[in-house]
């Protein structure tokens, strides 16, 4: 399925939680995001919870936005929903608070994902009925190669079989190289049931665990062995028109050398990559 993306509406360039780290405030979460050309952030439930501990409310996070131009675009992250026992009290409380975030920011759509092998008929089942508490939110479901959902056709596999329009996938340039899905992978997916894509690249060798690469080790798009371009083409011939254009750069290292710094290189690489990939979305 291919089209020429003639009607492809522009989405935002967004900073994804992880890439500034952990520890970043929000306030200055928003800063950098504004200060560097980029058009929203990705928040996490532990980024809002901390900003709530810090004293701000509700209204006092929305008057920051406001105040620098600067839109959530992405929340995340739920987990642990295959089973009711993996259902605690935690994650149902976590849960919450995602539905919250994503109603009060004005985000469409909350990332998911299942760390937990289980059996597909209990993931289809489970997918069912998270879906059902997000109401009129949608799930998008992160296929991740070390997960109990390892590729994009595991991924939409479950979420067609749940039966939930508001069931859709996410495509993260790190997982689909790990996984190494091609075009051939994404050829039955329909396109408009890709809610996000996620840049960042990957190093020449896989850590021995891949989780372990996955949240500390991440590149800059178009700076690794991911074929990054060749990626965002894929999507871009697929058909795909993203609500969200997240970069995921998960790196103990850049964050280290400085969060300004970390805005900077990621949205560098990324308006590289954009503009011979995806010159229709690339931020000018």
């Amino acid at each position: 399925m291919t089209n020429s993306n003639g009607n492809l509406k522009k989405c935002p360039i967004t900073i994804s939680s992880y890439t500034l780290g952990t520890e970043v405030s929000f306030p200055e979460r928003v800063k950098i995001a504004a200060e560097n050309g980029f058009d929203g952030i990705g928040l996490r439930a532990e980024n809002y919870v901390d900003a709530l501990a810090a004293g701000l409310t509700d209204d006092d996070m929305l008057q920051i936005l406001d105040k620098h131009n600067i839109k959530v675009t992405e929340v995340e992250y739920i987990t642990q929903w295959g089973t009711e026992a993996d259902r605690t009290d935690a994650q149902q409380q976590k849960e919450q608070t995602t539905f919250h975030m994503a109603r009060l920011f004005g985000v469409k759509h909350i990332n998911c994902g299942l760390l937990e092998k289980i059996p597909e008929e209990q993931i289809i089942t489970a997918l069912g009925e998270l879906c059902d508490r997000a109401e009129e939110l949608i799930i998008g479901l992160e296929f991740m190669p070390y997960s109990g959902v390892a590729d994009l056709a595991a991924a939409w596999r479950v979420a067609e079989a749940c039966g939930r329009d508001n069931a859709q996938l996410i495509c993260d340039t790190w997982h689909w190289a790990r996984a190494n899905q091609t075009a051939e992978s994404i050829k039955n997916v329909p396109a408009d049931r890709i809610v996000s894509i996620q840049l960042c690249d990957v190093h020449e060798t896989p850590y021995k665990e891949l989780r372990e690469e996955s949240l500390h080790d991440r590149l800059p798009p178009g700076e690794g062995y991911g074929d990054t371009v060749g990626f965002a083409r894929i999507l871009k011939e697929h058909g795909v028109n993203p609500r969200v254009m997240g970069v995921e750069v998960i790196s103990d290292s850049m964050v280290e050398t400085g969060l300004e710094y970390a805005a900077i290189k990621v949205y560098n690489a990324t308006k590289k990559v954009l503009d011979e990939a995806w010159p229709e979305i690339s931020p000018k």
